[in-house]
């Protein structure tokens, strides 16, 4: 197939030379002639000059990795190319034109795909696994966390650069850390309220809130905690199911689900392969491809990512107005 990547910055060349490797041909496009020199020397890739240039070659798939605030554009430029759409998370910085984009999709019969990687790793479907067993019973409450210190996300980059820390583009700490909120929903269903406190509370750069404190109520009766951060000096990406018979905890850092039943104080530890951390974005391609062949939908669709938008719309209108936000 004939794929054309939007945006060359790390997840675009990551997923350019996964999709070269999978042996589908690829070309990328960036405003930053630096980084589209840069993904251009990845073996299988091939540079576009403009995204008329990409657009022109009809490609079977446009893959849109440019901040969140230019998503959409880009988007709609490649439906009217005929393309089908893969955008990274999160579809868009705000709610505003997403329901056109997903109802243009619709009417041209396109894919319009979003990319969660985080439901493409083994051990996390390994609780979703566990919950629709039953395996703790009715759930009651959760605790999710995500943390790391910002300025070493990129090694040998200016976190200053990143727009991460440009609320114009689609930073904060809610956007950059949307799949917590993502899986909940995955996991829980629908929300029905947030509560919030988000600010910019370090010294590090930028507009954006660089923490969070969330809480969600859940139409299921389930009450979620998040809390995420830029802040911490280690990686924390970890999550505590609280039922009514047992506790399950994931933590991505050991790749390890421990679940806790009646009777035991300590839990055995089941370590799920995840492997290396390119392969669940592996995985992700390989799904959207079967999505574009017809054999399957993808787990993230329009719909979908506009409702992990607007609930972070919510917390962001929660911490403003400091009160509970209904959904």
């Amino acid at each position: 197939m004939r794929f054309l990547v939007v945006g060359a910055g790390s997840i675009g060349s990551r997923h350019g030379r996964n999709l070269a490797g999978l042996g589908h041909r690829v070309r990328v496009w960036d405003v930053d002639r630096d980084r589209l020199r840069e993904a251009a020397r990845l073996p299988g890739i091939e540079a576009a000059m403009s995204l008329d240039e990409g657009l022109a070659e009809r490609p079977d798939a446009v893959v849109i990795c440019t901040p969140p605030s230019r998503h959409l554009e880009p988007a709609r430029r490649a439906l009217a190319a005929g393309a089908h759409l893969f955008i990274e998370k999160p579809i868009a910085h705000v709610s505003d034109g997403v329901e056109a984009l997903i109802e243009e999709a619709r009417r041209g019969r396109r894919l319009l795909a979003v990319g969660f990687n985080l439901r493409f790793l083994p051990s996390l479907r390994h609780v979703k696994t566990l919950l629709e067993s039953k395996r703790v019973g009715r759930v009651l409450a959760v605790r999710a966390a995500f943390g790391s210190y910002l300025p070493e996300w990129r090694p040998g980059r200016d976190y200053r650069d990143n727009y991460a820390v440009h609320a114009e583009l689609g930073g904060g700490i809610l956007l950059d850390a949307i799949h917590e909120l993502d899986y909940l929903c995955w996991f829980h269903g629908e929300p029905t309220e947030i509560v919030c406190t988000a600010e910019h509370w370090s010294d590090l750069a930028g507009n954006t809130e660089d923490i969070a404190e969330v809480t969600v109520r859940f139409k299921s009766g389930v009450l979620a905690q998040v809390h995420l951060d830029y802040l911490q000096r280690r990686y924390q990406r970890n999550l505590e199911i609280i039922g009514d018979t047992g506790v399950i905890v994931w933590d991505y850092p050991t790749h390890s689900v421990t679940v806790y039943e009646p009777g035991s104080l300590s839990g055995e530890p089941t370590r799920v392969e995840d492997g290396d951390p390119n392969a669940m974005y592996l995985d992700e391609m390989r799904h959207f491809v079967r999505c574009l062949e017809g054999g399957e939908t993808p787990p993230v669709d329009g719909d979908e990512a506009l409702r992990s938008i607007r609930l972070v719309e919510a917390a962001k209108r929660s911490a403003r107005e400091r009160r509970a936000v209904k959904l």
